[in-house]
């Protein structure tokens, strides 16, 4: 309860539109893929969310939102999917399926798209949940189980995405997809735009560096309206023995810096923070977020709508 207690306050204090047909993003989760805190953790960074409930944060995960004609998007099937949908229907009061009108999928990553086997035969056994996926994304749903049971039983329906054109959900909503260099052992790697309406939000949770982006990574943000972005690590210093080269993750640090060159103050603030490790201080250390908000960026938090 102090949780959605704590969401709702942040809510009202950030005097979020009362709109109801404008299109927005709402915040379904924060961290990297293992959650917050992560299992097998009983260092300083998760002993405190261990003994606090309300400190504790769900996988990465975003719902595009139509007001208008009551239709919304998931983005990301992640292990904590129940909870999420959950907090969905309770932050717009039930106004909503409790099902989403179609998935997006980033790429075969455990926090991306295993939320999936919910929607399966031993337990909600859904029908015909549309599922939008890249081409080795999908082959390898198709090709593995159990995630092809969900495709031979139906449950899900696999929608094919492609990087030379948008798909279009809705009168007010589309999405863009294009490939981002990552770890791609099982598919690739997904990032997205969203266009609501007149506006564009980019998604990148997961990338190795912005120097290998396919483009202009600066140039793409700056394009944008909002661009939630990798902030998996914050500094070295969370990796202790390990060569900062080989981890595939640009730091927080660096991001800051890299943009921070190209951009003034107003222009940072199109950037938010998201998909946080759980050795991450953005998830707990709030001198440091109103820092980091103080230069302009801006750290996601769930139950934020951005419109």
């Amino acid at each position: 309860m102090l949780r959605y207690f704590t969401i709702f306050i942040f809510l009202f204090s950030k005097g979020i539109s009362q709109n109801d047909t404008v299109p927005f993003i709402m915040v379904l989760g924060v961290a990297q893929d293992a959650g917050y805190p992560q299992i097998g953790c009983n260092k300083a960074c998760c002993e405190k969310a261990w003994k606090n409930d309300s400190l504790k944060q769900e996988i990465t995960c975003l719902a595009l939102v139509s007001p208008q004609d009551k239709k919304w998007w998931l983005i990301e099937a992640t292990p904590d999917i129940s909870k999420q949908l959950r907090r969905f229907s309770e932050l717009t009061q039930g106004a909503y399926s409790f099902l989403p009108d179609g998935i997006f999928i980033t790429h075969a990553h455990i926090g991306h798209y295993t939320g999936l086997m919910q929607l399966g035969r031993e337990a909600m056994n859904t029908s015909k949940v549309p599922v939008y996926v890249l081409p080795k994304m999908k082959k390898f749903l198709e090709t593995n189980g159990p995630w092809n049971q969900l495709v031979s039983l139906k449950n899900i329906e696999l929608k094919d995405l492609n990087t030379k054109s948008s798909e279009k959900l809705n009168n007010s909503i589309s999405v863009e997809t294009f490939t981002v260099p990552h770890r791609d052992e099982y598919s690739e790697t997904a990032g997205f735009i969203f266009r609501l309406k007149s506006k564009k939000y980019l998604f990148i949770p997961d990338i190795d560096r912005w120097t290998q982006f396919n483009g202009d990574i600066v140039k793409k943000v700056n394009e944008m309206d909002y661009a939630f972005l990798d902030a998996t690590f914050y500094s070295e210093h969370e990796l202790p023995g390990r060569n900062i080269k080989e981890i595939p993750h640009p730091l927080v640090k660096e991001s800051m810096q890299y943009f921070g060159g190209n951009f003034e103050i107003n222009q940072k603030k199109k950037i938010i923070f998201i998909h946080f490790n759980h050795t991450n201080p953005l998830l707990t250390d709030e001198k440091l977020i109103r820092e980091l908000e103080g230069n302009g960026y801006q750290v996601a938090k769930t139950g934020m709508k951005v419109y």
